[in-house]
């Protein structure tokens, strides 16, 4: 399971699952991808782990998209539906794992790093991170799960705001809302994760993996009734001239200029 974009420990019944491009502030590229939208499922199939820590690498949780990696797809259009059609597998798979994942959110948590973190079943963040989905941003739509994920989440009225924008949330706004479930200082995170680590590897292991599969039922549903759509608007949205502006204003680091094209 392990590739060198993703890192997987198993020890004393914990998988600790590391998103590993930290030169890259673990933006995702393809290699890690397609790593993501697998590991879930192998893990899943173990009946010897009680739980699952995902984090990043270094100074962020994950950044988003990478950016030669958005380049390509554009150059190669073709290939992106492979990329949705493993967007939906890293939704699926989350969800349908019934062993409990922690999200240590040791950095900003952004676009598909945002989605990961929502998707844990129990979150520590960091004080100094941020979280958000800024697909818009870079002429995308959100399609790889925030779009029904921020409503279920954080209600309808700021989740609408927050994707329409792209703006990210401190920490503590991402707690106060409901995104996140605690947030500690950076000094302090491994303690706070490691405190639900032991609860959950000396609990019921049957009770806890079928209770999270009780409670997953609607976000499952929700999801496949969301994501084939959303990733079709997702494949659109990638052959869109305002989608090309974004990623070479990023790459010159400079501001966008959109024309609605």
């Amino acid at each position: 399971m392990t590739e060198s974009a993703l890192k997987i420990d198993i020890a004393d019944r914990i998988a600790r699952v590391t998103i590993n491009r930290p030169e890259a502030m673990n933006a995702v590229n393809g290699e890690l991808h397609r790593a993501l939208s697998r590991v879930f499922i192998d893990l899943g199939e173990r009946r010897d782990i009680a739980a699952i820590v995902l984090t990043g690498a270094g100074r962020a949780f994950c950044a988003g998209g990478d950016i030669e990696w958005m380049r390509e797809a554009v150059r190669e259009p073709e290939g992106f539906e492979v990329v949705t059609w493993e967007a939906k597998r890293i939704v699926y798979s989350m969800l349908d794992c019934e062993i409990p994942i922690i999200g240590r959110i040791n950095g900003d948590a952004v676009g598909l790093g945002a989605t990961l973190a929502l998707l844990c079943d129990i979150t520590v963040m960091s004080e100094d991170a941020r979280i958000g989905d800024p697909h818009v941003r870079v002429g995308l739509n959100a399609a790889d799960g925030g779009g029904f994920l921020w409503p279920q989440m954080i209600g309808f009225a700021k989740a609408r705001e927050l994707l329409l924008t792209g703006d990210l949330l401190s920490a503590s706004e991402a707690k106060q809302l409901g995104a996140i479930g605690n947030v500690v200082p950076a000094g302090e995170l491994d303690t706070k994760v490691e405190s639900f680590v032991a609860k959950l590897k000396n609990g019921a292991a049957k009770a806890i993996r079928w209770t999270k599969a009780g409670y997953t039922i609607p976000l499952r549903q929700l999801a496949h009734g969301h994501m084939d759509a959303g990733t079709a608007y997702e494949c659109l949205t990638n052959l869109t001239q305002d989608h090309h502006e974004a990623i070479e204003a990023f790459a010159s680091k400079r501001k966008p200029v959109f024309t609605g094209r």
